[in-house]
């Protein structure tokens, strides 16, 4: 069975290359952590009657069970070592192996099973420490690879150092950094420099503002006007569980998007976060597809924005962790566009801030059919009943380097597309556009938050762009640089810049997915 090609599993009687690395262990504490719930079950099955009967001052014991107490003891610790039995069967059958370009990992004693991943694919490697985990000292490592669905491989749970010094050794091989009889067989993890931190105060004023504070105040507003009219009380015993999953939420939020850091270091932009639960995340800014920039209208009263990313490797888990794609939860200008200074150091202008800045707040002008001062070319007047808010908002401008689409007049958003990164496209028209002679450009990217759509524009003005687009592409690819990102942002970290010189580095290997160019009429 494969996974995308990337990362396989191999079933018993199948046999294992050969591989010159030496296997190793991972924490004897790791069963016990991934498997507390089990104990805790365990534990909670025979505890709670003694425990329920403690709290209402009858005996820990119940008289009638004396006869019994001996079989239930015994099968309670049959049970026990049966389930630590299991966590040490698992842990001694867990094996790992760094070699001939591969990371492998054999789990199971029954049912056996081999996961590896190419090295040379690897797009990310993540640490994460769950609580428990981080009682310990310990942290699992997801490994993402190319088109991957998920994560490739998971390694749970090693020592944090121990884990770190892995992370830092396989990155570096993948990147083309091969032990010698001079280079130490373990890389030293690469140095880095912090660019901003998000305050836990704004975090939690991000949250109080957000969408779903706003969806909540009119949820309440409407049901208190209708236990008002109807004189019915009940109806408030029945938010009780929307109560509770809202709390959770803003919970999970807070807990993700505390204590946000971002840094950048040779391989990559480095994100740590997380109050109970931590991660620390590497995006490599090539591995970067898609950029959005958004601003909800209650965040404009403190200029506040949050960043998305669609990164290759991420696949499917990109929409079922939304943490995974946030590369800054909540950050003023300045910060939003020093990251996105990180995603594209080379934006394609003189005046990058000004261009930027009109993709974050700028209107249209009311004539038809022409570009603002800025160069975005917005929703021609005509088809202003088709988006009587967002007709002067909706534009695009296309820079050296990459493609930057606008939209929502309440709900401020910017998409960032390098151009590299355009995968294929697609022309949209339905019977409404094309009544007002406008059509929608859609550009494909891996999967992930963000969806590039240049929104209503002028007939002629799509197919145009379309046809640059996939010009500017293709030419693009053939002249990428995005291995040598951190040259390009020296000035902001002039020591990391001379750390990517004194490791030889192979040159990426030519890209070779072809580019799907369609154009639909819907």
């Amino acid at each position: 069975m494969s996974l995308e090609n990337n990362a396989t599993e191999s079933l018993p009687g199948k046999p294992e290359p050969t591989v010159d690395g030496d296997w190793n262990r991972v924490h004897p504490a790791s069963p016990f952590v991934r498997g507390w719930v089990a104990l805790a079950a365990v534990g909670f099955f025979f505890g709670r009657d003694a425990f329920e009967r403690t709290l209402q001052g009858r005996d820990f014991v119940d008289p009638n069970l004396s006869g019994r107490a001996p079989w239930l003891l015994a099968g309670g610790a049959v049970v026990l070592l049966l389930t630590v039995g299991g966590f040490i069967l698992s842990w001694y059958f867990t094996r790992y192996q760094v070699a001939e370009g591969y990371v492998r990992v054999n789990t199971g004693f029954l049912f056996k099973q081999q996961r590896q991943a190419r090295l040379d694919r690897v797009q990310a490697i993540d640490i994460v420490q769950p609580l428990l985990a981080r009682i310990f000292g310990l942290a699992e490592l997801k490994f993402e690879v190319a088109d991957a669905g998920e994560s490739a491989v998971r390694l749970a749970y090693l020592p944090l150092d121990q884990a770190k010094q892995l992370r830092a050794t396989i990155l570096a091989r993948a990147a083309g950094v091969v032990s010698g009889p001079e280079t130490p067989a373990e890389v030293p993890e690469a140095p880095e420099h912090v660019v901003l931190s998000v305050p836990p105060s704004r975090l939690i004023g991000s949250l109080l503002l957000s969408e779903q504070t706003v969806g909540i105040l009119l949820g309440a507003a409407v049901v208190v006007t209708t236990s008002v009219l109807f004189d019915n009380n009940a109806i408030f015993l029945a938010l009780i569980p929307g109560i509770l999953g809202i709390a959770a939420s803003y919970w999970s939020s807070f807990n993700k998007g505390y204590n946000f850091t971002a840094a950048i270091s040779p391989d990559g932009i480095r994100l740590r976060y997380g109050l109970l639960d931590t991660q620390a995340q590497t995006l490599p800014p090539g591995r970067i597809q898609a950029l959005m920039v958004a601003q909800p209208p209650l965040w404009r009263i403190f200029g506040w924005y949050r960043i998305h990313v669609n990164v290759a490797g991420y696949g499917l888990a990109a929409s079922t962790d939304g943490a995974r794609t946030m590369l800054l939860p909540v950050g003023l200008k300045p910060e939003v566009l020093r990251m996105m200074s990180l995603v594209l150091p080379d934006p394609g202008v003189e005046d990058p801030e000004r261009v930027f800045t009109a993709g974050l707040d700028g209107l249209g002008p009311v004539q038809p059919n022409t570009a603002t001062s800025d160069g975005f070319t917005t929703t021609p007047r005509r088809a202003r009943l088709l988006a009587p808010l967002g007709w002067r908002r909706n534009g695009f401008l296309a820079t050296k380097t990459a493609l930057l689409i606008r939209s929502g007049r309440w709900w401020h958003t910017l998409v960032v597309v390098p151009h590299q990164r355009t995968q294929s496209m697609a022309l949209h028209q339905g019977p409404w556009a094309r009544r007002f002679g406008v059509a929608d450009l859609v550009l494909h990217t891996t999967a992930g938050p963000v969806s590039p759509r240049v929104f209503q524009a002028d007939v002629e003005q799509a197919v145009e762009l379309f046809d640059q687009q996939a010009a500017r592409a293709r030419e693009a690819r053939k002249r990428q640089t995005s291995e040598q990102w951190l040259a390009q942002v020296a000035p902001q970290a002039p020591e990391l810049a001379a750390t990517l010189t004194e490791q030889p580095a192979q040159p990426a290997p030519p890209q070779t997915s072809p580019q799907q160019e369609d154009r639909h009429d819907g």
